[in-house]
């Protein structure tokens, strides 16, 4: 009787449990859907931080606090936007270089390498980190750096997801953060940060609960620290199997990733998959169009891939259940089409439901159609990058031949007293025709990514002001800056560089040409983004 009794309080207490558990969770998603209405007050709220940082920085000359700023702006982008973090990790890099501070030069490529992996550039992050001297850093920042050369190998170890590299890729993992782990203070939330982390990665997942379970209650973490203690620890959980755990923190993950305005984040596209699992197909595939604009607006190529693999599953299953919806109500109209006035009422019915139903299926097709051109944008910037990293190398070793010929020829006759020799070759220089020969090969690789380019810029502009190339020439100055902006670069400062002209002449050309079109002005660069590849 008494065993009875103590089994029947248990099952009782499950229940009781059970259905708390269950209370919490709704309670959460009401709070996440509640969070993702203010998505753009929490944005603006960002761009106005980062507004305010920009107008401090112009006004100060202090290279101590110029520096600190470039820190903070690449701060505040790091997790929002990749552009913009790589442009002020690159500017905190040039004024340390400048101001010749080892300490500066260091930390400015911690953030340099943690801004290429974060957007999925991993040997480019792995050879800027391993660039750096270790010698020049104190305890704390040492820490920082063997965690981020962690973080590196083991997002590395993710994107391949194979048996024999991710295991290695783990391995030297796991040894950079044992070192940041022993180098940070066991007093602070890095520390069980760290220590999460690495026993996460090793498999431990029981001390890696405890790890970040004690950084969330014994800390004051902000809202991106705990979006990623949450999203780690709800991990730990699914390999765990405690599936409602889990959820509970990657809702409050996804939450604090959007008051902090997050954009590289994977909180909301691993709940959109555990939604997803349990039959609420809906929920799933809103959140998932909001983690793949999130993705983009950062532009996380990796993410982007990620989200990719799982959208199709999602949307493919919305189309199943309308698809079985219009089954439902095609039978209803079967079995009472003989009743007058109720096969009318069902009629007006079912042709409410069938508009309901093209909606969707214009909603799906349009978010595939979205889909299928990410992934073409993805494949043609994967074969500009491949070409111009070739042309890249070529030139550059060219150039290196060349110098080295100079220099071996300036050496000799140095040595052999010829000065006027020596004079008449550096007067024979031609800086103009190098000048030429590097355009014309930029021209050459960029006719071949994009052939009919000359004849397709040339359809926007009105007929008598269309382009003729001389003989024997490619692409002209004009037609150079659009191929620059074809191939992704906006920014007239970066295209007077490449050019080596001003801003203001590069504003100039651009307001000539935009003048001719038969396109409007403010939407000329957008057709010329149109034109295809090969």
């Amino acid at each position: 009787m008494q065993r009875k009794t103590y089994f029947a309080v248990g099952l009782l207490t499950l229940f009781l449990a059970s259905s708390l558990q269950a209370t919490n969770l709704d309670s959460l998603l009401n709070e996440l859907e509640n969070t993702i209405l203010q998505r753009e007050h929490y944005h603006q709220q960002k761009l106005e931080h980062i507004l305010q940082l920009k107008q401090m920085m112009q006004k100060e000359t202090n290279d101590e606090l110029q520096f600190q700023l470039y820190y903070q702006l690449e701060e505040q982008y790091e997790s929002f936007n990749y552009d913009s973090a790589f442009q002020y990790s690159l500017r905190m890099y040039q004024l340390a270089q400048r101001s010749k501070r080892p300490e500066w030069i260091a930390l400015s490529k911690i953030k340099l390498g943690f801004v290429l992996l974060s957007s999925g550039l991993f040997k480019e992050a792995i050879d800027t980190l391993h660039s750096i001297d270790s010698t020049v850093m104190n305890k704390k920042l040492l820490s920082q750096y063997y965690a981020t050369l962690a973080r590196a190998y083991y997002d590395l170890a993710d994107y391949n997801r194979d048996g024999y590299f991710s295991e290695f890729y783990l391995k030297v993992g796991n040894r950079y953060q044992a070192m940041a782990c022993r180098l940070s203070d066991r007093a602070t939330s890095e520390y069980w940060m760290h220590e999460g982390l690495k026993q996460m990665k090793m498999r431990q997942y029981s001390n890696a609960k405890e790890a970040f379970s004690y950084a969330i209650h014994h800390f004051s973490l902000d809202d991106h620290a705990f979006a990623i203690a949450a999203s780690s620890l709800a991990f730990v959980y699914l390999q765990l199997h405690d599936t409602e755990h889990a959820m509970e923190m990657l809702i409050k993950a996804a939450i604090a990733d959007i008051k902090s305005s997050t954009k590289e984040t994977v909180a909301l596209r691993n709940l959109s998959q555990l939604l997803f699992e349990k039959g609420d197909v809906k929920t799933a595939y809103r959140y998932i169009k909001i983690a793949l604009d999130d993705a983009s607006y950062y532009n996380a190529r990796h993410r982007k891939i990620e989200i990719a693999s799982i959208l199709p599953i999602i949307e493919g299953e919305k189309l199943n259940t309308v698809e079985r919806q219009k089954k439902v109500i095609t039978g209803y109209a079967i079995a009472i089409s003989g009743l007058s006035l109720i096969a009318i009422i069902f009629l007006v019915i079912i042709f409410t439901q069938m508009k309901r139903l093209r909606r969707a299926q214009q909603q799906i097709q349009q978010a595939y159609q979205s889909l299928t051109q990410t992934n073409a944008k993805l494949q043609e910037a994967n074969k500009i990058k491949e070409e111009y990293i070739g042309y890249y190398f070529n030139v550059t070793s060219e150039y290196i031949d060349k110098l080295e010929r100079f220099q071996k020829d300036v050496h000799r006759k140095l040595v052999a007293g010829k000065t006027e020799e020596l004079k008449n070759m550096l007067a024979n220089i031609d800086l103009k025709k190098e000048k030429e020969e590097l355009y014309r090969n930029f021209d050459m690789v960029f006719l071949k990514l994009f052939p009919d380019f000359v004849e397709e810029f040339n359809k926007l502009l009105k007929d008598e002001h269309r382009i003729i190339l001389r003989e024997n020439e490619l692409l002209n100055t004009d037609l150079r800056i659009f191929a620059l902006i074809r191939m992704g670069i906006t920014d007239n400062e970066k295209i007077a560089n490449i050019l080596q002209y001003s801003v203001n002449t590069i504003y100039t050309y651009k307001t000539k040409i935009k003048n001719r079109s038969i396109v409007p002005n403010d939407k000329f660069e957008e057709y010329v983004m149109h034109i295809n590849s090969v």
